[in-house]
This record gives structure tokens, C-alpha cells and sequence, in this order.
């Protein structure tokens, strides 16, 4: 078998997975389950054999899809170590998510259709890894809009998940125009929207680098990773099942637009990096300032996801693309591991979601309490763990490029300890806080054991740094040139020490709060205007919902009286429009309703008397 059949079937076993159950298996619910959970491990398996198979090599497969004239659209694989190291990372969580589920979902009663909806949302990424044009990028790119639209919703009875559904739906549109623009613009001037002939034409001649281009199709990372000012989708998203929130808004989805961006870094001038950087330093201290004002365990790990994908976003404006690359990977092990924890403690706590109603579960619950803690530990970037050489990896390069940006991200990893400990110290410590808690138990194996793998990889997930190759050198160019800066040792030594305070200073201010647990919010109760303002998250939704309600709607119904009664009435239809408009209002004459008789009469008197006074 070729590495080329290996990806093959990495595509098709998921697609295959997800027309079976779509048409045969959406009641036969352990069919269903076996189907999905048993493709997620053949993607696993063929992706490592295809990874071995190719090793340092970059494997190209194109296949012309459309035909017309002189335009062709092609469609194929770009297997290098970018999308080795994505493909391997995205493999390894899903099918740990699928394993999770088995526990998680055991006893809901649309489980066929949520395995349908994995299936086909693991298609649908794999696809925007494997693709090797900016068309096919696109298909696969709408595809998990509406298998994320599916999964999000997947409590459809609930008016909250329903509406949590539409509104990511809509939000990732507006910026999946400004993306589909980007694509027309880039054929039109490079002739082209394959990725690697793109990169072969900018790097002979760096002058046909537009800004417009790169603007518009980094609208598409904005939507896709939730950022300002289209992060309003991603914490409302956590009304799905929490599996989905640990594939879809850790692992894989909102990392698409990161990965998107860094496939494409050759496109962007400095300017507009810096601006990615500046965007991504805001949503990392915004989302860490509104993570302290909320109480589901879930929406706080949605703003602890907006927060890193800011430093994502961050390092690739930086200058960093492999620094990026590194941190979306140990980023979507621990975050993982955090979402399938919540998971877990909302399933022993029979779904319940507030913080302030659990507590003491600790010892009801130890493994999942421990796995949860060193989840924390390598997101807030603790020396060894994951998350310390990513972070301070981009720490290291904002030091270097933009020393404002470096301290900037300093404060937020602060702010993330801070609330991160928060939410440990009151699920885990003090006493439970309802009879939820109290009869809390232990999940069963088929979650605890993704829990510990994941730990595992939160732990050791960094260490690839000391071996830059085994991501497929794709950090490897970033690092060499960090170390190979005048001033390195000094460099890291601040960031280490920094870094340090940072993550200590913030884990103990949140344990001299909430370290014996606790049944409200301090800083409610005793800044009840700061608190008010972090809960607002700066009323982004209500500006949003105005705009939609007082501006949008009303030209919405112009444009409807203008298509209805102008373009088809009259420019259309002409003569015969006239006389079916005139038709009618005779026919209101004569419907039978008493008022529109009234108002006739009336409107008759009017004209009368207009006319008897002399004013026509």
C-alpha cells in the first residue's frame, strides 16, 4: 500500500462511517457507535502508516476535478510536515474523543445521529488538512461549518442549543465570505489557487505579495478560531454535548483557522502579521478577563480556548509559524483533557454545569480530578509540562520582535492561572454545595482512560521540542532561529522567570479566594461593578443584536418591498406588473373584512375633501 492509498483511506473511512449510519444505523445506536469509534481508529492507524511511509518527504497528488476551457480546478494531497503533524495530532484526539463518548453518550436517545455527526465533522477536517488548494480548503471548510452547525445543535429540543447552532453557523459566514473573496482574487492574480505553486510564484518574485489578498482570507481564520470581533459564536457553542466541545472548540475545528494561516504564511506582508499579532493579544486578555465572571464550567474553558488561540494567533504574527503550529498541538492535548474532564464531572454530577453547585469532588472523584489539575498545570505552562515550551516559546520571540506583545501575553498567562484555579479550588476542594455533588461517583473506564492518555500527552507533549524532527522539522526552522539571536540565554532565563510568577502568582492569589472551596462568587459579592462589567463581555452580543433587530432587519424589508413591488412589479413584469398591482388593491375592495371597508370609506372622504377645498 502507497502513502498515497494510506490518505485515501484516511478520507474515506470517516465518509464511509457516516452514510452508513446516516442511512442505516441512526436507531441502531451501538452500530452506530462501533462504526464511528472503529473509523476513528482506522484514521489513526493509516495516518501513522502514511506518516512512516513518506517520512521527511513531501508527498504531492493532484487530480484535475474540473474542466472548462482554460479553468481548472484540481484536487489532491500536500503531505508535508505541517499537515503530518496536524493529521497525527487531530487522529490521535479524535479517536479519544470517540472512545470518551461511549461513556458520555451511553444513554442519550439521538446517539446514532451524534456518531453520524463525528463521522462526518472528522471528514470534513481531515479534508482541510490533507488539501492542497485554497478551492478545496474552501468545500471541506463549509463542510465543517454545517457538521459543527449539526453537532453544536445536537440538543435540538433545547431552544439554547438550537440557537447556539445558528448563530455559529451565521457568525462563521461573515467571515467565510470575506474568505471565498480572497479565493477569486487569488486566481484572478496569481492564476492559480494551488498552494504549493502559489508558494513557487511569490518566492521568485515577493512583489506580487498583495495585502488585499491575505486580508481578505484571513477573514476565514477570524470566523473559524473565533476572533475579534467574530468571537461571540464560540462560548454560546458550548450547548452541545461536551464531547464535541473537546473535538470541535479544542482539538480541531477552531484550530483550522490557525493551521489555515500558517499554510499559507507566505501570502502575508509584515504589516498585516502585525496587526494578527495585535488581534491576538487582544482576545487573549479580553477572554481572560471574562472567564472570571462566569459560572458553567464549560463557557469558562470556552474563553481559557478563545484566550490560546489569541496566542496562536499571536505567534504567527510574530513571525513564528512553527511556534504556532507547536502551540495549537500542546493546546489541543491539554485542552482537551480539561474539556473531556468537565465532561466527566458533569456526567457524575448528572449534568449539572454550575460551579458554584459542585464542590469536594476531589475526593469522590480523584481520578478525574487528578487529570483535570494537570490539564491546568500544563496550560497555565508550569517548567516541563506541555504548555511551558510553546508558551514561553512565544514568549521568547515576542521579546525578541515586540517586547509590549511579550509582556501583554505575560499578564494573560496570569490571568489564565488565575481563573483556572479558581475553577479547580471550587469543583474540587471545600464541601459539595448541592445533592448533585454530594452523590457524585466516578466515571466508568471508557472516559477515565482518555482522560489519563491525554495527561500523558499534556505532560510529555513539549518534550518533541527537543526533538524538533519528530514534528517533521516544522518547529525546527523557528527554534534554530530564536537560539541563534544575540541575547538567547538572557532572553529565556527572563521568560522562564517571568513566566514562573506569572502562573505562581496566579494560582495562589485564586487559592486565597476560592482555596476552601466555595457556594458564591467573591468577586460578585464584594466588586459587584467589576464583576458586572467582566459578566457584560462588553455587550459585543447585545451591539450584535441591535444591529441585526433596528438595522439589518429594516433593510431587509426595504430590499424585500424593493424586489417584490419594484424589480418584479414593474421593471419585470411591466405593464402586466402595474395592472396585478392595481388587481390588488380592487381585490381589497371586496375581501370581506369590515376595517379595510373603513378604511376605503375614509380614504374616500379624504380625497373628496382635497379636492372641494381646492388643495389639488
Amino acid at each position: 500500500m502507497t502513502a498515497t492509498q494510506s490518505l485515501i483511506l484516511v478520507l474515506l473511512l470517516p465518509l464511509l462511517s457516516a452514510v452508513l449510519i446516516a442511512f442505516f444505523c441512526r436507531q441502531r445506536h451501538g452500530l452506530a457507535a462501533t462504526l464511528s469509534v472503529g473509523a476513528s481508529a482506522g484514521i489513526l492507524i493509516f495516518s501513522l502508516l502514511a506518516i512512516s511511509q513518506t517520512g521527511t518527504d513531501i508527498l504531492k497528488a493532484t487530480y484535475t476535478w474540473l474542466e472548462l476551457g482554460a479553468f481548472e480546478v484540481h484536487m489532491g494531497f500536500y503531505f508535508d510536515s505541517v499537515s503530518k503533524t496536524m493529521l497525527l495530532m487531530v487522529a490521535a484526539v479524535g479517536f479519544l474523543i470517540h472512545v470518551f463518548s461511549l461513556g458520555y453518550m451511553a444513554k442519550d436517545p439521538a446517539r446514532g445521529r451524534y456518531y453520524g455527526g463525528l463521522s462526518i465533522f472528522m471528514f470534513s477536517m481531515l479534508g482541510i488538512i490533507l488539501a492542497n488548494s485554497l478551492i478545496m480548503i474552501f468545500v471541506f471548510w463549509e463542510l465543517v461549518g454545517f457538521s459543527s452547525y449539526m453537532l453544536i445543535g445536537h440538543y435540538m429540543h433545547k431552544e439554547k442549543a438550537a440557537a447556539a447552532a445558528k448563530k455559529a453557523f451565521i457568525v462563521n459566514r461573515i467571515g467565510d465570505l470575506g474568505f471565498v473573496v480572497g479565493i477569486a482574487y487569488a486566481y484572478w492574480h496569481f492564476g492559480t489557487t494551488d498552494l504549493d505553486v502559489m508558494a513557487q510564484i511569490v518566492g521568485a518574485d515577493s512583489s506580487l505579495i498583495k495585502m488585499s489578498i491575505a486580508a481578505l482570507l484571513m477573514c476565514g481564520f477570524i470566523g473559524k478560531s473565533a476572533q475579534f470581533p467574530l468571537h461571540v459564536w464560540l462560548p454560546d457553542a458550548m450547548a452541545g454535548p461536551t464531547p464535541v466541545s473537546a473535538l470541535i472548540h479544542a482539538a480541531t475545528m477552531v484550530a483550522a483557522g490557525g493551521y489555515f494561516l500558517i499554510r499559507i504564511v507566505y501570502l502575508f506582508p509584515s504589516e498585516l502579521l502585525t496587526f494578527i499579532a495585535w488581534l491576538g493579544v487582544f482576545g487573549a486578555i479580553y477572554a481572560g478577563f471574562c472567564a472570571y465572571a462566569r459560572t458553567d464550567i464549560k463557557q469558562i474553558l470556552a474563553y481559557s480556548t478563545l484566550s490560546q488561540l489569541g496566542y496562536i494567533g499571536a505567534a504567527f504574527g510574530l513571525g513564528y509559524p512553527g511556534i504556532a503550529l507547536f502551540h495549537l498541538v500542546t493546546h489541543a492535548f491539554f485542552k482537551a483533557l480539561l474539556f473531556l474532564g468537565a465532561g466527566s464531572v458533569i456526567h457524575g454530577c448528572h449534568h449539572e454545569q454550575n460551579i458554584f453547585k459542585m464542590g469536594g469532588l476531589l475526593k469522590k472523584m480523584p481520578i478525574t480530578g487528578t487529570m483535570f489539575f494537570i490539564g491546568i498545570l500544563a496550560l497555565c505552562g508550569v517548567y516541563v509540562l506541555s504548555g511551558y515550551y510553546s508558551k514561553d516559546a512565544i514568549l521568547i520571540g515576542g521579546g525578541f520582535v515586540n517586547m509590549p506583545i511579550a509582556v501583554l501575553l505575560t499578564f494573560g498567562a496570569l490571568l489564565t492561572a488565575g481563573y483556572m484555579g479558581r475553577l479547580f479550588w471550587i469543583v474540587f476542594l471545600g464541601q459539595p454545595n448541592s445533592e448533585a455533588a454530594a452523590h457524585a461517583k466516578e466515571s466508568p473506564l471508557s472516559m477515565t482512560v482518555p482522560l489519563i492518555v491525554l495527561a500523558v500527552l499534556s505532560v510529555c507533549g513539549g518534550w518533541l521540542s527537543y526533538w524538533p524532527e519528530a514534528l517533521g522539522g516544522s518547529i525546527k526552522a523557528d527554534k534554530t532561529l530564536l537560539q541563534a539571536m544575540d541575547g538567547y540565554d538572557a532572553m529565556y532565563n527572563n521568560v522562564l522567570i517571568y513566566g514562573t510568577a506569572a502562573w505562581v502568582l496566579g494560582l495562589l492569589g485564586s487559592f486565597f479566594f476560592y482555596g476552601r472551596g466555595a457556594k458564591e462568587d467573591r468577586l460578585q459579592k464584594n466588586a459587584a461593578p467589576v464583576y458586572g462589567l467582566l459578566r457584560s463581555r462588553l455587550w459585543f452580543d447585545e451591539v450584535y443584536d441591535y444591529y441585526v433587530a433596528k438595522v439589518q432587519q429594516r433593510l431587509a424589508i426595504f430590499l424585500s418591498f424593493i424586489d417584490v413591488f419594484v424589480i418584479k412589479g414593474v421593471l419585470v413584469r411591466g405593464s402586466a406588473g402595474l395592472v396585478g398591482l392595481f388587481g390588488m388593491g380592487a381585490r381589497s375592495l371586496h375581501d370581506g373584512n369590515i376595517h379595510v371597508y373603513v378604511y376605503w370609506f375614509l380614504g374616500g372622504m379624504l380625497a373628496l375633501w382635497v379636492v372641494a377645498s381646492g388643495l389639488l
